[in-house]
């Protein structure tokens, strides 16, 4: 059964062909009618060549479709395939990262590093070989840990890197709880809501059409005596622009660790990308808004305030209410430093025994109040934080990008050469009055 435009093509040309040809023979013997035969014959060549025609049109609509798909579906990899290179691609050729494989291994699988690598006889590059990548954009980021010299990856025996840079790693959570967002744009404007004014009553119908003699606030209209008048509500917001801020930085290393694909992914994955995380978080806490710096929750004009209040859990549970009551929100998560969530693990009762759970307890997150526990170091200690963040927005601009030269210093002439780094983002604060900052320190 045809199965393809073509062979349908070939099947409707061959039925309107012998149905011509029947009304040929027709024409010819003096133009006569159609026999029985002739008539059920040239039915069934039409029949057919119509059914094909219609298969046809169908198929051609699903390849406008297929089309249409791949041209909007490229962002998502809705039409990704593999390419004789074992590559992942949308249908108009765009090569897709394999989400199986770190960001590491994308960048050692990518054409720039192979194009790189082609430099290089036997796979290592020789003493002042000239060396630079194209510039590798990645739609994800991985965390690691960090390193302190980039003169440890020179050893007479050359193995490569060893171990892993994990060890050396805090684990980073704010982009668990916070709303994530995209922009094209080097600015972000958002309105914030700073304060709202809810006047809701009950009125009592007009039985006057006199408007009341004396003016007043919105209660004296409301109780002019026969006015009907109906209270005044508001919200008062404010304009906000969040530019768009970069977090980048680079580290040495040899030449032949750029020929070792296992090192360079450890020290992409493990160092560089995580780098960036890592300031990321300081900076959506602890940003203060001057320079390149974000505007950290820490530092945003209308956030809450819970001073010590009796003890640690009281204090605790009272800033959770304002979330509730002031900043009508509810709260998703408490922020802690390491050093304040061992004291508040460590609380316990007259009788000696922990309230969560003691050295047998399953993790340090458990919950709070019914509220989520985050522990994060961009919080500092004697400071915590509780709130809505689903009220905080990171916008991700450029999310990273990675790039290899030695034309930088005299790296040249030392075979050296530099790994960058760097990412775009911008942060900011719907409604400051669903955060509360709280004060651990009795």
């Amino acid at each position: 059964m045809p199965n393809t435009i073509k062979e349908l093509s070939e099947e409707m040309k061959h039925h309107l062909l012998k149905a011509r040809e029947i009304t040929a023979l027709a024409e010819k013997e003096d133009d006569r009618g159609f026999t029985d035969e002739e008539n059920t014959q040239l039915r069934e060549h039409m029949a057919k060549a119509t059914a094909a025609k219609a298969q046809i049109e169908k198929l051609k609509g699903n390849e406008e479709l297929k089309a249409t798909l791949a041209q909007l579906g490229d962002d998502i990899a809705l039409n990704a395939k593999t390419d004789e290179d074992g590559q992942r691609q949308t249908a108009s050729g765009f090569h897709l990262p394999d989400k199986a494989k770190s960001v590491g291994e994308q960048f050692t699988e990518s054409p720039e590093y192979k194009a790189l690598l082609a430099q290089a006889p036997n796979g290592v590059f020789a003493k002042n070989q000239r060396v630079q990548s194209g510039m590798v954009g990645y739609k994800s980021l991985v965390t690691g840990a960090s390193d302190t010299s980039g003169g440890a990856l020179v050893q007479p025996d050359y193995r490569g890197l060893q171990v892993g840079l994990d060890v050396f790693q805090r684990p980073l959570r704010m982009r668990d709880v916070v709303t994530p967002g995209t922009t094209t744009s080097d600015t972000v404007e958002y309105v914030r809501v700073t304060s709202v004014t809810n006047n809701a009553a009950p009125v009592a119908e007009a039985t006057t059409a006199a408007a009341p003699t004396a003016p007043g606030g919105a209660g004296a209209l409301v109780n002019a005596a026969g006015g009907g008048y109906k209270p005044e509500s508001g919200l008062a917001l404010a304009k906000i622009q969040a530019p768009v801020r970069t977090i980048a930085h680079w580290m040495p290393a040899t030449k032949r660790s750029l020929s070792d694909a296992a090192q360079i992914r450890t020290l992409i994955d493990s160092f560089l990308l995580y780098g960036l995380e890592e300031e990321l978080e300081d900076q959506m806490i602890q940003g203060d808004n001057t320079g390149e710096n974000f505007e950290g929750l820490g530092n945003v004009s209308g956030v809450q305030a819970q001073a010590w209040d009796t003890d640690l859990l009281t204090t605790l549970r009272k800033a959770r209410t304002k979330v509730r009551t002031v900043g009508r929100s509810i709260a998703n998560a408490y922020l802690f430093n390491p050093a304040d969530l061992e004291t508040l693990d460590l609380l316990q009762d007259n009788e000696g025994r922990y309230y969560f759970g003691g050295p047998t307890a399953s993790g340090s997150a458990n919950p709070l109040w019914g509220v989520g526990v985050v522990e994060t170091e961009a919080v500092p200690a004697g400071t915590g934080y509780v709130g809505d963040f689903r009220k905080a927005v990171l916008w991700d601009r450029e999310q990273a990008t990675v790039q290899v030269t030695d034309s930088h210093l005299d790296f040249f002439v030392r075979n050296l050469v530099a790994i960058l780094a760097e990412m775009r983002a911008a942060f900011g604060i719907m409604q400051p009055s669903a955060f509360v900052e709280i004060d651990l320190t009795a």
